[in-house]
């Protein structure tokens, strides 16, 4: 156990034990705040259900890659479970949604063997491919667009766009990482989501002006801009611990990292109203379900690993 222990880099064991001492010191706010006031039931909820996001995740992190593909895995699994749940699918669509499950455990195969290759053109070509030829010899025309085009985005959203998160933790870099590819994937985790949190808080509390009110009524330029700032200062804190970067590419990436969480979560918020539903399930209570808790990683995600590589790939 002590040699496992002393096997893990410093600063990837500092970085999360700084995101346990943050969710402790909001745990206590909130209770404190519920118990003052009576209320923030929904902010106890949230900060409830973070443990239990928070917990595994950081079990994963430390165990590697391969507990890493595992775990992602199972969220990609859900996540495209709760999609195809909320969107009109047609009977004959059954054996086609059976290949979108069955291409999850390949490709988070290909991340565990560091496969680049097949994990970069596995959905886009042979899985797409697949689909499209089931369709076809399913032979109902009407709906066959809406189909072909619904699976397909449901597999890159949940799927292919999230198992770029856990090929960080074996890519190839050039320039030594101080806590291995493991803090490649925290850093992102930690931008984004902390982009969500920041999001969130100032637009409570100083929200004004909406973004996208058709969209998503709530967002609004105060939280947005109040999200930008929250991922730079993380950027320039976190980039020496788990990152190549220095302060100023640090800050800069969270900038965009925060842009392309938002982007994400409207994106998902435009397909949820379309369809006229508010959360893509009830899993994660105070969040809605595990693609509502996601959405933000979607876009940030490969943009991110692929920034990485080429800058700072082997």
């Amino acid at each position: 156990m002590a040699e496992a222990l002393a096997a893990i880099p410093g600063p990837l064991l500092a970085a999360i034990g700084g995101v346990y001492a943050a969710l402790a010191l909001a745990t206590i706010i909130v209770v404190t705040i519920a118990r003052t006031s009576g209320g923030a039931t929904e902010l106890l909820a949230r900060t409830r259900t973070w443990w239990w996001i928070v917990v595994p995740v950081s079990i994963a992190l430390l165990a590697g890659p391969s507990a890493i593909a595992i775990l992602f895995a199972l969220m990609s699994f859900v996540a495209l479970r709760e999609f195809l749940s909320i969107i009109p699918v047609r009977q004959v669509d059954r054996t086609a949604i059976l290949i979108a499950y069955a291409a999850i455990p390949l490709q988070y195969w290909f991340v565990a063997d560091d496969w680049y290759g097949m994990f970069a053109i596995f959905i886009p070509v042979y899985v797409t491919a697949a689909i499209a030829f089931r369709l076809v010899l399913a032979g109902e025309t009407r709906g066959f667009i809406r189909s072909a085009g619904t699976l397909q985005w449901g597999l890159f959203l949940t799927v292919y766009n999230l198992s770029h998160l856990a090929f960080l933790t074996v890519l190839d870099v050039a320039t030594p990482l101080p806590a291995g590819g493991a803090g490649l994937l925290l850093f992102v985790l930690i931008l984004v989501e902390g982009n969500d949190v920041a999001q969130y808080t100032a637009g409570r509390l100083f929200g004004r002006r909406a973004i996208v009110p058709t969209v998503s009524p709530k967002k609004t330029w105060e939280g947005f801009l109040g999200g930008l700032a929250a991922s730079a200062l993380l950027g320039v804190l976190l980039s020496p611990w788990l990152t190549p970067f220095g302060a100023a590419e640090g800050a800069v990436v969270g900038v965009g990292l925060a842009a392309l969480g938002f982007l994400g979560d409207v994106t998902v918020s435009a397909i949820k109203r379309d369809l006229g539903i508010k959360d893509s399930g009830g899993m994660l209570p105070g969040h809605g379900g595990v693609l509502d808790r996601l959405d933000s990683l979607v876009f940030a995600a490969p943009i991110f690993l692929h920034y990485v590589r080429y800058f700072y790939g082997a």
